[in-house]
């Protein structure tokens, strides 16, 4: 950014009233500026395109009259009229960073001596909320998605909002933190849900095998008492299926369920305490900014005051004060700009790791959803082969019960346990 005097060119009409009066040109980019008129009161901003630039040594601009230092700052001087940009952009941010257009607007501030401009100018495009930097919602360009259509973390998590249980606020990505634990937890419930089907798999499987071992009616004959006999043999195979049905529920669902990412709590309170102290580093970049900020106007009211002493009496003690002052003003705006510089690296940076971090949660949930989804459906799986096994031990039953014919088991009992076929005849005398 440069500062310098400069009388600026009017047309014919306007030449008159203001042909000597100073302007303050600032270059926020090559190809524009700003020019800012003083009359020792108010100032005012035009921009203009730059065609001819040459540098100059020196770096100052008058305001009426009187010349304010501005060292370490490159200085472009030109002599074409004002020229104001299309629409109702802000001409302070055009091509800029919010936080740097800040920093221009208050060493306007400074040397023009009126403080609404900057302040009016950086409030109205962007807003700081838990000290985080976003476009106002007045003059937001439309911000385009960074993965659109897919509903991203990434997209949707910048903002902190309300907690529902307190006064306070939820960061975005502690959400997302949320989630992941959450998800996490479930996974573990689900586990959990298939240990008690199997404790009941292999409680049910005893029993049966216990069942198949009752006496009771075990001195059927006959075909039917064959068929029987495989009834309570079924029960046995059935329970050796849902033996094998347990086992298999433990090796290949309940297992993989609870082992997969045994550590992944540790790993999401790395990530927590990585993106949290990323928060609290740009919280402490913003309170500096404000301090240098408050700083900076302190100085500036001590320049003016100080100004002010000179226009009523001169000594030299007025004007070495005056020196003094304009050092510390200066050094005052150098060190805002170093703190605004240092807090846009700490929210570029935060916006960086938050961008991955949040990609990276996204991964690991459709990792998540898919592998649940995958032992599940190895459940049904199983469930289906278990319910096979099952009909295969019936079989033999049906096959038996449909042999069963009473005349044969009556055939066979009789010829086992006759006592004669010879039938009583009636009595003679």
């Amino acid at each position: 950014m440069a500062v310098d005097l400069l009388p600026r060119e009017k047309p014919a009409g306007e030449r008159k009233a203001s042909e000597q009066e100073p302007h303050a040109i600032i270059i926020l980019r090559r190809g524009c500026g700003v020019v800012c008129s003083a009359d020792g009161a108010a100032g005012s901003l035009e921009w203009f395109p730059l065609r001819r630039e040459r540098k100059a040594r020196s770096s100052s601009f008058h305001l009426g009259g009187r010349a304010t230092c501005l060292p370490r700052a490159g200085v472009t001087m030109s002599t074409r009229p004002p020229m104001r940009p299309p629409g109702n952009v802000p001409a302070v941010l055009l091509g800029f960073q919010p936080a740097l257009a800040l920093t221009g607007a208050l060493c306007l501030q400074q040397n023009l001596g009126s403080s609404s401009p900057g302040k009016k100018q950086s409030k109205e495009n962007t807003i700081t909320i838990n000290c985080v930097t976003f476009p106002h919602p007045d003059t937001m360009p439309e911000q385009q998605l960074l993965k659109p259509t897919e509903w991203s973390y990434c997209d949707y998590f910048w903002a902190d909002k309300k907690d529902p249980q307190g006064n306070g606020t939820v960061a975005g990505f502690e959400l997302l933190l949320q989630k992941q634990l959450k998800g996490k937890q479930m996974q573990k419930e689900m586990s959990e849900f298939i240990r008690e089907r199997i404790k009941i798999e292999e409680e049910y499987a005893k029993n049966l095998a216990k069942l198949s071992q009752n006496s009771l009616a075990a001195q059927e004959e006959g075909s039917l008492g064959e068929a029987w006999a495989q009834v309570k043999k079924s029960l046995a195979d059935e329970a050796e299926v849902h033996l094998k049905f347990s086992a298999k529920l433990h090796s290949e669902v309940e297992k993989p369920l609870m082992n997969f990412r045994e550590n992944f709590k540790k790993d999401m309170k790395k990530c927590d305490h990585h993106i949290a102290d990323l928060r609290k580093q740009l919280a402490s970049r913003y309170a500096a900014v404000e301090k240098a900020r408050k700083a900076l106007t302190e100085r500036q009211r001590d320049l003016e005051m100080k100004t002010q002493q000179l226009e009523i009496k001169l000594s030299n003690k007025t004007e070495e004060d005056i020196k003094k002052a304009r050092r510390k003003s200066t050094q005052a705006g150098d060190d805002l700009m170093r703190c605004v510089d240092l807090y846009n690296q700490a929210q570029s940076k935060w916006f960086e790791e938050m961008v991955t971090t949040t990609l990276e949660l996204e991964r690991l949930e459709v990792e998540r959803v898919e592998m649940i989804r995958q032992h599940l459906c190895q459940y049904t799986q199983l469930r289906h082969e278990t319910d096979m096994f099952n009909q295969s031990t019936v079989e033999p039953v049906d096959q038996l019960l449909r042999k069963v014919d009473p005349a044969k088991d009556r055939e066979l009992w009789v010829r086992e346990h006759k006592t004669g076929n010879i039938r009583p005849v009636d009595m003679e005398i």
